[in-house]
């Protein structure tokens, strides 16, 4: 047997420098629990190298290790899977497999709904990796899968950043103008909520390091599923995100989990204040019946591939802090049918609820009439699908992508019947904020 089957432990030594030693790597995928509060959330980081097959879908074409393929995208990931090395039974969450993205547009197609926005993102993009770190933050373990050597930069990437004007597509006018847009389409009867977001955009200045500036966004906004992509074969396509919103889990016994988030208010600078704001948020109206939206459609997202009876709810509404904002969290949590899988989940879930709206097709369909431009990685999902057919998979907000010479960071937030425009608009500066402070804005 050889050694790729077998877990190495190393002594502990912080992601950052080892990370920095693959900056390089070719198709590198680093799922970074980035310093965030400790817990069983924001416990395991992994980095991945040196994949074994690769997919990118991308403006019409399908590439399959390099080369041109004809098919179906999400038949190209299945057969990865079948096609994963099997190792002995771990207690470690990931030891390689699956690791990918799909974009908000290749949730729209699974839905059926067309966009009059062309996007230059991939639509998927994935790779089957044998050679991963696991870094365990818990106990300060770190342990290896695969052949390549296990190195450490001895002069790890200095975080950093350069100034960079970022442009919004919607100024705080038109915001407000599809904010009132929205609430008539919820007055006719249309829908009840709708995720209306907004993209700003900046050109890549001259001797950019993104690896860099990934490592200035996670010392800035450390969270629960940072991850850093970057994506080979011609694609010159890059995610640095500081998600703190998981998508789904789903375990080996086939227990689904999705954590949506809904429902914003500030932090605070103080004890007082962080009490005050949180009390404010668990007794808001709006923010409460935006997030109850928002767990009903995934409960009925998840409830087209669960046992029937399996759907619950075990948290509804609660109020978590993160490292900038309060958030409304809850958690739906159901059985998987017999018989499908990691990638039958993602299929009859994508894009993810809390980034959309209810009802979701029509929702969809009215962002997209309303918003100025494609959302690209914004509002996907970035999953990783182990060996052993377990996955977790994180929303793709607080995000910057790079594609070629341009960079793109989104924010948005529910709009209801009851909603504020003038407030709504706070919300998304709120959540932009962190991101456009990284590069001086």
């Amino acid at each position: 047997m050889s050694s790729s089957s077998h877990v190495i432990e190393h002594p502990w030594v912080d992601p950052w420098r080892v990370v920095s030693a693959y900056r390089h790597a070719p198709w590198m995928a680093f799922l970074d629990s980035g310093g965030a509060p400790t817990g069983e959330r924001a416990r395991w980081s992994f980095l991945c190298v040196n994949p074994t097959e690769t997919l990118m879908v991308q403006g019409g074409r399908i590439l399959r290790n390099g080369q041109p393929a004809a098919g179906d995208a999400w038949t190209h990931l299945r057969d990865m899977q079948r096609h994963l090395r099997q190792m002995p039974q771990s207690t470690l969450p990931f030891t390689g497999g699956l690791v990918g993205l799909a974009s908000y547009e290749a949730g729209m197609a699974l839905e059926g709904v067309a966009s009059r926005h062309n996007a230059c993102t991939p639509i998927l993009a994935a790779a089957s990796y044998d050679n991963v770190l696991i870094f365990d933050r818990l106990e300060k373990r770190v342990f290896q899968t695969g052949d390549f050597p296990f190195s450490i930069d001895e002069m790890p990437v200095l975080p950093s950043a350069p100034p960079i004007a970022f442009q919004p597509d919607m100024d705080r006018n038109a915001w407000i103008a599809a904010v009132r847009d929205i609430v008539r389409f919820i007055g006719a009867g249309d829908i009840f909520q709708a995720n209306l977001t907004v993209r700003w955009h900046g050109d890549v200045p001259p001797c950019f390091d993104e690896f860099a500036a990934y490592g200035a966004i996670r010392q800035q906004s450390p969270a629960p599923f940072g991850a850093y992509l970057r994506c080979g074969d011609g694609a010159d396509f890059s995610l640095l995100s500081a998600s703190v919103e998981r998508f789904l889990s789903l375990s080996v016994e086939g227990q689904v989990e999705t954590r949506p988030i809904k429902g914003t208010a500030p932090l605070g600078q103080s004890d007082e204040q962080r009490r005050k704001f949180s009390d404010f948020l668990q007794a808001d109206i709006k923010e409460n019946a935006e997030n109850l939206m928002i767990t009903d459609l995934m409960r009925n997202d998840i409830g087209r591939v669960c046992d029937i009876g399996s759907v619950s709810v075990p948290q509804l509404c609660a109020v978590e802090q993160f490292t900038h904002v309060h958030h409304l969290v809850s958690c739906v949590q159901g059985q998987l049918k017999q018989g499908l899988d990691a990638i039958d989940l993602l299929r009859a879930t994508l894009p993810p609820g809390s980034v959309t709206g209810a009802p979701k097709r029509r929702a969809m369909e009215i962002i997209d009439q309303v918003e100025r431009s494609a959302r690209g990685a914004y509002c996907g999902s970035i999953f990783r699908i182990g060996r052993d057919g377990a996955m977790d998979s994180s929303v793709v907000i607080r995000s910057v992508e790079r594609n070629g010479s341009f960079l793109s960071i989104g924010a948005g937030g529910g709009i209801t019947w009851p909603s504020d425009p003038q407030r709504e608009h706070d919300e998304i500066q709120l959540k932009v904020a962190p991101l456009l402070g990284v590069f001086g804005q």
